[in-house]
């Protein structure tokens, strides 16, 4: 073969590795029809082992949808840390200019943060529509939402 992989000898204080994963789930059904961000109630908290690590963010927003009420709605959901926007996972999703019901079922993201602490630190999604009509939903017929937080030794 042509490919030819050489890993990298890790670093010091554990580089590469999990140090530790921590899950939080949710399947409350939670809603919004305004124009500013609330919590979708799925949320997890770390507490890094070494303040130079890394925390793989792994986010399944389920059961997300557009509800019936207005042309203009979208569903936006954002991931934080703290009281901090770190990444837009969904920017006016389900948006179709019809009246009509829009399940999109699932949005993600894979985002790799750099906290710097070793204090806890809390991860969540927010959403909101972005019409400020009707309503957008999270967790819509109870589904599972799940964040996973890995801590990358480094």
């Amino acid at each position: 073969s042509p490919y030819k992989v050489k890993w990298a000898t890790p670093a010091a204080g554990g580089g590469g590795k999990v140090l530790q994963v921590v899950q939080g789930t949710t399947t409350t059904n939670t809603s919004n029809s305004t124009f500013t961000y609330a919590d979708t109630t799925l949320t997890a908290t770390i507490t890094p082992t070494l303040s130079t690590s890394k925390i793989l963010v792994l986010v399944s927003q389920n059961g997300v949808r557009r509800h019936t009420g207005n042309v203009g709605n979208g569903i936006v959901v954002k991931l934080m840390r703290g009281a901090s926007d770190i990444a837009l996972i969904c920017g006016f999703g389900g948006w179709t200019n019809t009246d009509l019901n829009n399940y999109i079922a699932s949005v993600g993201i894979d985002y790799l943060d750099s906290p710097a602490t070793t204090s806890a630190t809390t991860y969540k999604t927010q959403f909101k529509n972005d019409a400020n009509a009707a309503s957008v939903s999270v967790q819509n017929n109870s589904e599972v939402s799940t964040i996973t937080l890995m801590e990358i030794g480094v």
